[in-house]
């Protein structure tokens, strides 16, 4: 606005020295300044108009940041609670599952030993 201003200035400075005797010539000079002052009326609606807009929204996402907190806490309540009882529900099943396979892996891993020292007793060894 201020580079307007001084535009302006320098302009009518320019018109005075220079087109001071021409009438017509002052007419355009008015006319473009007319229309300079319109436009820079319109531009600084819109940048108001923008900004105003701009305020609208970040009042509108505060609001509702505001209102879904709420919300949030209870859905994460809720969470905790349904993660509970689920492990409540889990752990007797993974100690009994643990409990029945406990059995398989022990026996598997004797005859895992017995297979082995077998085969080291039947090795013989390599003279070279």
């Amino acid at each position: 606005m201020k580079f307007s201003l001084i535009a302006a200035v320098v302009l009518l400075a320019l018109a005075q020295g220079s087109f001071a005797q021409d009438v017509s010539d002052l007419e355009k000079l008015g006319q473009y300044l007319e229309e300079l002052k319109n436009k820079m009326t319109l531009e600084l609606t819109e940048i108001i108009r923008n900004q105003d807009l701009t305020n609208q929204a970040q009042t509108f996402l505060e609001d509702k940041k505001t209102q879904l907190e709420p919300l949030a806490s209870q859905l994460q309540d809720q969470l905790r609670t349904a993660a509970a009882s689920v492990e409540e529900q889990i752990k007797p099943l993974a100690v009994n599952m643990q409990a029945q396979i406990q059995p398989m892996v022990d026996n598997f891993q004797k005859q895992m030993e017995a297979l082995i020292q077998r085969m080291t007793e039947n090795a013989q060894p390599i003279d070279n």
